[in-house]
């Protein structure tokens, strides 16, 4: 199996690879990376072109949550940590049984345990496989930590992120599979698995308009989930949902978990529920590469978020932003219009991230309240009035301030409280973005064993076939902790890899 596959497109096709992996994003990459590392020959099968390669992972920040235990832990993943960064950054630690407490608590304790369990047990080590990979990361300053006394603490537990967001991501994973001669078929989407007996033995797909058969020893689905598709948002999601923009790739129809249901594979997880967030309203129906995630709207937790009515509508400061943003994307859809305003005054403008600061943003600003009411598009402004000096009223002033803990500045008296970060709107100039929802991916997936196997309808698994990625279901139920997604594909990515790698081998010794 040490043999390349040619690096030649057409005589790829004709070769029959190891291991086929479908898609082009974090898991798929890591996917095909850990099956050469294990001696597999690899071919990646890519639906989009060249320049639109990548899937959701170019739309990432780049957060990047794994268990470490200090700053020992995070100098192995990020070794050109400086002393000053030693000195002026409180890492605080994340521990594996606190990571453990988010994913059961985010999730009403729904999260498939199995999984979960192997996710956070393997994340630093996934961590430290992926910047051996080549991937840079950086400390996640100004997005997870805040300056405190002259120092930056970290409250969420994302220490690191992916130094560029997605788009370096991706150029670090695919200089590593051209290194590695790994071909990448691109404008190839898979559309059928290829079986003999109860086997996965390759896949079918379009090439050049073309159906192609492709042999091979195992095969990896990594292609995505099915938040591009609004047939299928309605279909699983509900109503309303066909409506809603797309925060990343056109790309994620998902044909890959079609294609495993059809084959017999196991549904799990979450298949009603997904991630989505605030989204400007403004952008487009799907993700603008040249904008990235920066149409999110984050920093919700220091203002407050009212719909047409001119209510609020949520706790904006029930936890964390990476601990509400996921789920509260819905809350929006649910509103007259789809839409909401975010709306803040000035005490807190050196709080918000830099999104809020992008030329492409739908913003109001004005002097007094009574003159942002007039500007706030499609909303009721005397009963935004009301509510905002209601809440104003309602605020504590005993509490401190503290954006970096759950600092029990709330509301008091209100049919909606605010938990934390409860600051009367009372300083000039006041502003506020209108949003509404952006979906990022869906919930519901496929059941894998901890070999990243894909199991069968009833008693065993589907051999030959494995998944990784936005594919995996049961981690994630109506709620999601921020950074999870890109260890998720990387972690399941790298199980696959090796995985199916060994598969594959032992099938060919059978063979022989």
């Amino acid at each position: 199996m040490s043999d390349p596959i040619p690096s030649n497109i057409d005589d790829a096709l004709r070769t029959k690879p190891d291991v086929v992996v479908v898609g082009g994003g974090n898991a798929a990459l890591c996917a095909a990376i850990s099956a050469h590392e294990a001696g597999a020959r690899v071919v990646v099968l890519e639906a989009a072109s060249e320049e639109e390669r990548g899937g959701n992972s170019h739309f990432t920040g780049g957060a990047f949550r794994f268990a470490y235990r200090g700053v020992d832990d995070l100098r192995e993943v990020y070794p050109d940590m400086t002393q000053d960064e030693i000195d002026n950054v409180d890492y605080g630690s994340y521990s594996e049984e606190r990571f453990l407490d988010d994913m059961f608590e985010l999730t009403e304790y729904r999260t498939d345990p199995e999984l979960s369990e192997l996710l956070v047990r393997s994340s630093l080590e996934t961590a430290k496989w992926i910047a051996r990979q080549g991937v840079k990361l950086q400390p996640g300053l100004g997005r997870q930590a805040y300056k405190v006394d002259g120092k930056f603490k970290f409250w969420g537990g994302l220490a690191l992120h992916i130094w560029g967001g997605g788009s370096e991501l991706l150029k670090a994973l695919y200089a590593n599979a051209e290194r590695r001669r790994i071909p990448i078929l691109y404008d190839t989407p898979a559309i059928e698995l290829v079986r003999e007996g109860e086997a996965v033995t390759g896949i079918i797909a379009r090439h050049r308009g073309a159906r192609v058969k492709i042999e091979a020893g195992a095969v990896i689905l990594a292609c995505g989930s099915f938040e591009s598709n609004p047939e299928l948002r309605a279909r699983y999601l509900g109503p309303g949902w066909d409506m809603a923009k797309v925060r990343g790739t056109r790309f994620n129809m998902g044909e890959g978990l079609m294609m495993a249901l059809r084959a017999g594979a196991r549904p799990h997880g979450n298949w009603s529920g997904c991630h989505s967030v605030a989204w400007d309203v403004n952008a487009p129906p799907f993700g603008d590469l040249t904008i990235g995630d920066q149409f999110q709207k984050h920093n919700y937790p220091f203002g407050i978020v009212i719909n047409a009515k001119g209510e609020r509508f949520l706790d904006e400061g029930a936890n964390f932003h990476s601990h509400t943003y996921a789920k509260y994307g819905g809350e929006i859809l649910k509103q007259p219009g789809m839409f909401a305003w975010q709306v803040f005054d000035a005490k807190v403008s050196h709080l918000l991230r830099g999104e809020y600061r992008i030329r492409r943003v739908t913003k109001a600003e004005a002097n007094t309240l009574e003159e942002l009411a007039g500007k706030l598009t499609g909303v009721d402004p005397e009963a935004f009035l009301r509510t905002a000096h209601a809440f104003n009223a309602a605020c504590r002033t005993d509490v401190p301030f503290n954006p970096n803990i759950l600092d029990g500045r709330s509301t008091q008296g209100l049919a909606l409280d605010k938990s934390n970060w409860a600051n009367p709107l009372d300083m000039a100039p006041f502003h506020a973005y209108h949003v509404t929802t952006g979906v990022t991916f869906t919930f519901g997936g496929l059941k894998v064993t901890g070999n990243a196997e894909v199991e069968d309808l009833y008693t065993g698994v589907i051999p030959g076939l494995y998944a990784a990625g936005e594919m995996v279901g049961g981690l994630f139920y109506q709620n999601y902790a921020s950074g999870t997604g890109l260890m998720s594909g990387a972690t399941f990515g790298r199980f696959a890899g090796a995985h199916a790698a060994g598969y594959a081998t032992r099938s060919m010794a059978e063979a022989s």
